[in-house]
């Protein structure tokens, strides 16, 4: 496992290693978002049908077990 025993005791260190990581032989974008965002945002319907098309959730866990389809490749 790529994790496996990796203390990740730092913001810095967690992101350098998420950006080693690989899915499908793709490396993920990596960025730390400092940013406070708006409470109460949301999508429209229409933006969120978008969403929902890549999003494949597990059926007893819906909303916390999600896997998210890159948009390319």
């Amino acid at each position: 496992m790529h994790w496996n025993g990796t203390l990740l005791s730092s913001v810095n260190k967690a992101i350098r290693w998420a950006e080693t990581m690989t899915w499908n032989s793709v490396h993920p974008a990596v960025h730390l978002i400092d940013k406070v965002y708006q409470n109460g945002v949301k999508l429209t319907k229409e933006a969120m049908k978008i969403c929902e098309e890549r999003i494949e959730r597990l059926g007893n866990l819906p909303k916390w077990d999600v896997t998210i389809e890159p948009a390319f490749g």
